[in-house]
């Protein structure tokens, strides 16, 4: 006999449990369906694993660096298990309080792989061997990606790895060569740079971070530099092939032509790619947009009743996937709910952070639009230089005529959680004059925001501004 519901979730991610929940706020009754942990990548192998390894890195530098701040700190070292220790306990940690969350809102769950039997039903293999049968009114698919790996010889030789495989590393790299300059490859290297690697990050791209304004990518690499982080950009990973000593050669062509690093382990940080495997859903019909699940603004696909939510519908980032989830279930149920990616912040913790919301200057002036630019340093900053990191600046592109705010670029110090007032900007249609006119506390990181839309208007207060002949 079928397990009867108003809507069936198909992976437990941050899009599905976050939609389940909300399906089951409004009422509904709930099955979700996950074959692995709850939580999917993001919990168990991308965002939280990876913060937390930051975290320690972040927290190893600035011990290093006491003497910079008048402390004395001796005998600092690490212990890199111990470090992926805890890394693992604040994983399990945040998955009970999923676990928790789903039982506590009465959601059916249900441990193993489910796959469609037509658009209303599902078959769902449980781990225990037994087979259960799902009806559903609703079906939401969020069953999340997989690590991309490209057809390049060498791949799988000993000692190259993925990102799934670094969250298991008991030891640091010596000699790393991390291949993908994107969030996910920027921020392994901040991390095992601060544990003492020799990092060399391949880019085939012309800037680090290429889904960002390129002025953040350069401004990164000149930070990573610095930092002792070797930076390659418009460079292309031919092969990988093992060296006479047990390590690795990594051919690659660039600009100066074809070169060859020798690397103890090269981790491939390239991407990820949607993961519909054994679903069915080429049996419904469901349109594809090439290997991710096509959507509208509703979350729907072209079966009616049937949704996609996060990285198999290209979803960019998990805060998205929520949102997403959120979205598809309240249209499930009734409800008019659509995506607004206006306003989507993106969020990288490498060292120094990157944020942005809205549009660059460059898609600004591409609409049509006369913009105005602000900027402002964070060597301006008074709460950075308390702080020691004043490397970086937070840009802000304002329509001419009107200064709405269309988009905010940073780098620097904790922009990651500085986005959020412009991310709220951007949603609200704000202007600058609404952000100045905002008192920003003082000393705070969030001035550097108030100043850079000053600098729209040519009128900043902490920095010289250039007089126009």
């Amino acid at each position: 006999m079928a397990i009867e519901c108003d809507i069936a979730v198909i992976g437990g991610g941050v899009g599905g449990y976050v939609g389940a929940i909300r399906a089951a706020q409004l009422g509904a009754r709930v099955v979700l369906i996950e074959k692995d942990l709850l939580g999917g990548t993001c919990l168990n192998r991308g965002c939280i694993p990876s913060k937390a390894l930051l975290d320690a890195a972040s927290r190893y530098e600035t011990l290093r660096h006491a003497a910079d701040y008048g402390l004395s700190a001796r005998e600092i070292s690490f212990d890199f298990a111990r470090v992926q220790e805890r890394k693992n306990r604040i994983v399990q940690q945040l998955r009970t309080g999923v676990e928790t969350l789903i039982k506590g809102n009465g959601i059916t769950y249900l441990h193993g792989v489910g796959s469609f039997i037509d658009p209303r039903r599902l078959q769902v293999r449980l781990d225990d061997g037994r087979t259960e049968e799902v009806a559903a009114r609703s079906i939401v698919i969020a069953t999340g990606s997989v690590e991309a790996r490209p057809p390049i010889p060498g791949l799988d030789l000993p000692g190259v790895f993925g990102t799934d495989a670094a969250f298991t590393l008991t030891e640091v790299p010596t000699n790393l060569v991390i291949i993908g300059g994107g969030a996910v490859g920027v921020e392994f290297a901040t991390m095992f740079s601060a544990f003492g690697s020799k990092v060399t990050i391949v880019e085939m791209l012309a800037t680090l971070l290429p889904n960002e304004d390129p002025e953040l990518g350069r401004a990164l690499a000149q930070q990573f530099q610095r930092r002792g982080i070797e930076v390659r950009t418009e460079t292309r990973l031919e092969q990988i092939t093992q060296a006479d000593d047990g390590g690795l050669n990594v051919m690659l062509s660039g600009p100066s032509g074809a070169t060859t690093l020798h690397a103890d382990r090269v981790m491939v940080a390239i991407g990820r790619a949607p993961y519909t495997e054994g679903l069915g859903i080429e049996r419904l019909g469901i349109e594809m947009n090439r290997r991710y699940i096509k959507v509208n603004q509703r979350m729907e696909t072209n079966i009616p009743g049937i949704y996609a939510v996060g990285d198999v519908c290209n979803g960019i980032y998990a805060h998205v996937a929520s949102a997403q989830g959120e979205v598809a279930v309240e249209n499930a149920l009734g409800h008019d709910s659509q995506m607004d990616y206006r306003a989507v912040p993106g969020v990288t913790f490498c060292q120094p952070q990157v944020a942005s919301v809205g549009l660059t200057e460059e898609q600004a002036r591409a609409t049509g639009q006369e913009v105005k630019v602000g900027r402002f340093p964070f060597a301006a900053v008074s709460k950075a230089v308390i702080l020691g990191e004043t490397g970086g600046f937070i840009k802000i592109v304002a329509d001419a005529k009107y200064g709405q705010v269309l988009g905010v670029q940073m780098i620097g110090p904790e922009v990651t959680d500085l986005i959020a007032e412009a991310a709220l900007a951007v949603a609200m249609e704000a202007t600058v004059e609404d952000v100045i006119h905002t008192i920003h506390a003082h000393p705070t990181l969030p001035e550097g925001v108030k100043e850079a839309t000053l600098d729209v208007l040519q009128r900043p207060i902490h920095v010289v501004r250039r007089r126009r002949a």
